[in-house]
């Protein structure tokens, strides 16, 4: 472990640098069950800058999930600034969230979300077809963002007919067809055994040294010292922010 990053402080009214992709400040999130209010996140500070990769951890009822929510525009604070590309995203509507997820944020999950009876290709496509891009230029973006992850000889395989870490890095072609500002992975190789998991973590790794800006979203210790920087929470609150010591890579 070492230092805590240096951070600028953040106040109220600022506007974010164009280096920084990720803005949280005093950001809360209040959930009323019965009678009781529960509060999930107690106003978390932080700032992550253009190509870092990053792992959020935490126990549960930590508050990770949460975070990760308002993080990934899936729910709003309750109090609190959140800034994602320099823009303002803590008080938009249900709609223009939406279109700042679909432009900003590619999401990889634990299960893979495949349709299985489209290729692969056809399934990194999705979004694409979503957004209303012309087929010469999805199929182009498509291939690229497989190629990315290793693909390109599995284009036109079905999911049935690819392994496990195989379907992964299809979903994460997925998250990255749109060029993403973040990429944000819940728990990616939950459904992995260790083998593959490393593989697909040495494709977040790969995405990093390209630049891609990476939020890993997990409990084990072991996954999160890929990240080059680990925020660790605890009852809502950041317990730990330090920069990972990156160990050599085991021959395998």
């Amino acid at each position: 472990m070492t230092a805590t990053p240096q951070q600028t402080e953040f106040r109220t009214g600022d506007m974010p640098t164009s280096d920084t992709v990720i803005v949280t400040h005093k950001l809360t999130r209040e959930y009323r069950m019965g009678s009781e209010t529960v509060r999930a996140l107690r106003g978390v500070s932080l700032q992550i800058k253009v190509n870092e990769f990053t792992a959020i951890m935490g126990p549960s009822g930590s508050g990770k999930s949460t975070l990760m929510n308002l993080i990934g525009c899936l729910d709003t604070p309750t109090a609190g600034e959140y800034w994602l590309n320099q823009q303002k995203v803590s008080e938009l509507n249900d709609d223009a969230l939406a279109r700042i997820r679909n432009k900003e944020i590619g999401f990889v999950f634990q299960t893979f979300n495949l349709l299985p009876r489209a290729s692969a290709l056809h399934n990194v496509e999705l979004p694409l077809i979503y957004a209303g891009i012309s087929s010469k230029k999805r199929r182009a973006q498509s291939e690229h963002a497989l190629e990315r992850v290793g693909l390109a000889d599995r284009m036109e395989h079905k999911p049935n007919e690819l392994s496990g870490g195989q379907r992964q890095r299809v979903a994460i072609a997925r998250a990255l067809v749109n060029d993403p500002s973040i990429l944000l992975a819940d728990e990616p190789t939950g459904n992995l055994d260790s083998h593959t998991s490393a593989d697909i973590l040495d494709v977040f790794e790969d995405l990093h040294d390209q630049g891609q800006t990476i939020l890993l979203i997990t409990h084990e210790h072991d996954i999160a010292e890929h990240a080059t920087r680990q925020i660790h929470l605890l009852d809502g609150l950041v317990e730990q922010d330090f920069i990972t010591e990156k160990k050599a890579k085991p021959q395998r």
